[in-house]
């Protein structure tokens, strides 16, 4: 059994103080792995339905090759979107960018045991850079520049309106997001995590660059609240 309470790591980072945490969670009997900016709560092991949704709902809008995707994940944090994109057949290679470099060292020193296929599938590539910055130049793949994808998912932000720096925010307009498709192969998906409801702004954002985007509302159990809790996913393809 785990001690009652342990910090894994700590990092001061240009975004503030980064921390991994592992905790016994005594009522429910199991370690629950959390990550703190500063004094925010990003995520927690408690917490993934939504994150592997986001994986899953992503991969099922794409109609195109019966195998060898292409795909993107913006955010790595505990790893369930990109273990849940590796679980997909299909995938044929996995980029994951990360802007806290310090991130993508608990995954390669092994701190997320339940994560292991981040680093050890074959077909999984770490990428440490600004996701909004690749997205508005060259790309999310360093050595070749303008490689399009069959799909990009984000996690990132808490939500296009709740964004963790103010240097997100453009992102999520509609010219932002114009210049996502050019990093998507024609009919390729785009998918976002968002903390909050469905936002029917935003989706009206997504209608000027996307074909049928769609808000999906994910709904789990809470065990620290009782009942249910929801998150959103929304995906929409390119033209």
């Amino acid at each position: 059994m785990s001690v009652r309470f342990e910090e894994l790591a700590w990092h001061r980072t240009p975004m503030g103080e980064v921390s991994l945490r592992r905790r016994l969670d005594p009522a429910l009997r199991v370690d629950v792995y959390e990550v703190k900016l500063d004094d925010d709560f990003l995520m927690s092991s408690l917490f993934t339905v939504a994150e592997v949704e986001l994986a899953r709902l992503a991969l099922a809008a794409y109609p195109g090759p019966g195998n060898g995707l292409d795909v993107v994940v913006g955010g790595l944090g505990l790893g369930y979107t990109a273990c849940a994109v590796l679980n997909e057949p299909r995938v044929g290679s996995l980029t994951v960018v990360e802007a806290l470099d310090e991130v993508i060292g608990w995954h390669r020193d092994g701190l997320l045991p339940f994560a292991t296929p981040v680093t050890a599938d074959r077909r999984s590539r770490l990428v440490h850079g600004d996701f909004f910055a690749m997205s508005h130049g060259a790309g999310f793949d360093p050595d070749h520049a303008g490689r399009p994808f069959h799909v990009i998912a984000v996690d990132i932000d808490h939500s296009p309106q709740h964004v963790l720096h103010p240097s997100h925010a453009g992102f999520y307009t509609a010219d932002g997001l114009r210049h996502l498709t050019r990093h998507l192969h024609p009919g390729g998906v785009f998918a976002l995590w968002s903390d909050d409801p469905p936002d029917a702004a935003f989706v009206a954002t997504l209608e000027q660059v996307f074909v049928r985007p769609t808000a999906h509302v994910v709904t789990f159990a809470n065990p620290v609240r009782g009942g249910e809790s929801a998150n959103t996913v929304y995906v929409a393809t390119a033209p």
